[in-house]
């Protein structure tokens, strides 16, 4: 699949307000620029009226047959934790077998840990729960303090805002498109999955959002080339010190520790999916030799590259959630 066209929400009892006006405002208010015409349908384990956490009538048309016939499945939650019932467990599983792209927002992500789904897999929650989290479902690598965590077709999010949904348009759909929608809910085109949830909001002009945009696509492209701060700042048309200053209002961090996060992301995904030595890869994301990819990865995962190959083999991962998702639903 290449970008997504139809999106169901998946709305609860309860469900937390602000998230189901946001999943509206960013995927039901028509096409941004660069995106094409998306059908958005909202989905529950019962059609008709339910109330929100602030006690809001919302009328929900669509059973959730209709998850599995989309290309992206939002699940939305409530205030507290939930577990999904046996039929939304079964209709997220399948449509995770035919191959949508799923995402847990907010307290979404226990839903999906316990399908089974994020066995194995990297994850976040609502930094509150954390903890919570990570002792209910041991299977999931828990990875507090991050806006949203990308397991390529899995994405959990730690809060009710728009930065994972920013994430995943400007991954599948490209750049102008996220900007687009960002200026419609007022927020930055693009925030580093390194920031904190509660970093300072950024104070930048749209046209030097939109520069800063552009080069964080080029250098996540181009981490080959180890790019320094003085050539990206070129890109933007600043100076180092305005550069550097704008790109932490941004991003929330600094060009060299977001540079670092783009290797380790990059290399996790190469190992995942290709055979590729440990050497072509140190090359592919810039590291001087593997010693630095191997140190990341022990301080990331407190395992080497290899080992981390071995445990999270992409040719069998989607074949074994699935699998644990098919079991958990049984055994319920």
């Amino acid at each position: 699949m290449v970008g997504f066209l139809s999106v169901s929400v998946y709305v609860p009892q309860r469900v937390h307000t602000a998230s189901l006006g946001l999943a509206a405002e960013v995927f039901g208010d028509g096409p941004a620029p660069g995106l094409p015409s998306i059908e958005m349908v909202y989905c529950s384990d019962q059609p008709g009226p339910l109330a929100t956490d602030l006690g809001l009538s919302f009328v929900v048309e669509h059973g959730l047959d209709r998850l599995a016939q989309s290309d992206l499945v939002v699940l939305l939650s409530a205030r507290q934790p939930q577990e999904p019932s046996v039929d939304l467990a079964a209709a997220v599983c399948e449509a995770h077998r035919r191959g949508a792209i799923v995402i847990g927002q907010y307290l979404g992500p226990y839903a999906l840990a316990a399908t089974g789904l994020l066995d194995g897999l990297r994850a976040t929650t609502h930094r509150t729960l954390v903890d919570d989290f990570a002792t209910r479902y041991p299977a999931v690598d828990v990875v507090p303090h991050v806006l949203y965590v990308d397991e390529g077709q899995i994405i959990t999010g730690a809060g009710a805002d728009v930065d994972v949904y920013l994430h995943l348009v400007r991954r599948e759909h490209g750049t102008a498109a996220a900007n687009a929608i960002a200026r419609n809910v007022i927020s930055a085109p693009h925030q580093d999955r390194g920031r904190t949830e509660f970093a300072p909001a950024p104070t930048v002009a749209d046209g030097e959002m939109d520069r800063l945009a552009e080069v964080l696509e080029w250098t996540a492209t181009n981490l080959h080339r180890s790019p320094q701060v003085s050539e990206l700042a070129g890109r933007a048309f600043m100076s180092p010190r305005t550069f550097i200053r704008r790109f932490k209002a941004v991003t929330g961090t600094t060009p060299h520790a977001w540079l670092q996060r783009q290797r380790q992301i990059r290399s996790e995904e190469l190992l995942k999916s290709t055979n590729l030595s440990i050497e072509e890869i140190a090359r592919r994301v810039g590291y001087a030799s593997t010693a630095g990819l191997r140190e990341q990865f022990v301080k990331r995962h407190g395992i080497p590259p290899l080992a981390y190959r071995r445990a999270f083999a992409a040719a069998t991962a989607p074949q074994r959630q699935d699998l644990n998702c098919l079991r958990r639903v049984a055994d319920r």
